[in-house]
């Protein structure tokens, strides 16, 4: 430090406290929301911290300075956090005819609300739908509409709602033979299952969508709202999705089945709820995406909160995420196949 100059110096305690918060960020997946939801927070910001602390090895490495050893260490320690956020190998792609596609898509109720000012996004959305022709679509804040036609698959949906009706809903080109909902109580969100099945197999799919944030990522809503309410809001927000979690969990581990989870948890892949769900499940992404796995329109900094994970039983074939701006998720597709 003594032979950095006055500004250098400002820059190594920026670089200080962005390499210690990522360090910290590296035990949130095994901090209970309920114990320390304050802390849990920071999991939204891992991969601003990441992109910070690369920007800083960067800066010390021009500079010539060893000051790059603090955040290369932090990063180095934290490897697998940076495949969470990136994948630098090329996108895994095995075409085989025993390969099952599965999406997962929240579409926002098909733009009801018109969020996207432009009257052809509903028909654009179910149009994209229907030329990729997932095997499994999965999809998060459905809304009946009787102009929208997914013909040739069975269909599960649970609703709730009185004047807008809306919900999650499963797809599947397979039989349905057994199908249900996990309510989750004071809350429109929930998790629903389908049993399918496939040849002599049976798979139970999961949608699984957690309490949302309810964040308004433009500037002008994030600038109008206190840090204090933010704060409130988001620690209360992680509490209920712990509680939903450990509700689906216990639903999950009666199950005998083959199993899909798809959805968006409302949260990212450096949480504690997502390392529960997960447990010892394969995610598509980091085992055959690549690029940033970026999933909700978050204008700052790649975000990725919407899942498909696998058992052991299948090999993930291919994963990928469509740059599609038919709401503020995009969608992903998965192609697993059976061992």
């Amino acid at each position: 430090m003594k032979r950095l100059n006055l500004i250098d110096k400002v820059v190594f305690l920026v670089n200080s406290i962005a390499a210690t918060m990522l360090l910290l960020s590296y035990i949130l997946p095994y901090v209970s929301p309920k114990s320390f939801a304050f802390l849990s927070m920071l999991s939204l910001a891992v991969p601003l911290l990441i992109i910070f602390n690369i920007l800083f090895v960067l800066y010390w490495l021009l500079k010539v300075k060893k000051q790059l050893l603090l955040s290369l260490m932090v990063l180095g320690l934290g490897y697998s956090h940076m495949f969470s956020l990136y994948k630098f190998s090329s996108s895994k792609k095995v075409d085989t005819s025993e390969n099952i596609s599965i999406m997962n898509y929240n579409v926002r109720l098909f733009n009801l609300f018109e969020w996207i000012p432009d009257a052809s996004i509903k028909q654009k959305l179910v149009d994209f739908i229907l030329d990729k022709n997932p095997d499994i679509l999965s999809i998060q804040e459905y809304h009946p509409d009787e102009t929208i036609k997914f013909k040739e698959y069975f269909k599960y949906e649970k609703l709730s709602g009185n004047k807008v009706k809306n919900g999650q809903a499963i797809f599947s080109k397979f039989p349905i033979v057994n199908s249900g909902s996990i309510e989750f109580p004071n809350t429109s969100n929930n998790a629903i299952y389908a049993d399918v099945v496939k040849g002599s197999d049976t798979i139970r799919i999961y949608n699984v969508h957690l309490e949302s944030l309810r964040i308004d990522p433009s500037v002008e809503k994030l600038s109008n709202e206190t840090s204090e309410n933010l704060s409130n809001r988001v620690s209360t927000t992680f509490k209920i999705q712990q509680s939903q979690t450990e509700q689906f969990l216990k639903h999950k581990a009666q199950s005998p089945y083959k199993m899909i989870i798809c959805g968006d948890f409302n949260n990212t892949a450096y949480s504690y709820v997502y390392k529960e769900v997960r447990g010892d499940l394969q995610d598509a992404f980091v085992e055959a995406g690549n690029g940033f796995g970026r999933t909700f329109n978050f204008k700052f900094f790649p975000v990725r909160i919407d899942f498909i994970l696998v058992d052991g039983s299948f090999d993930i074939n291919s994963f990928k995420t469509y740059d599609v701006q038919f709401s503020d998720h995009y969608p992903i597709l998965a192609k697993v196949k059976l061992h």
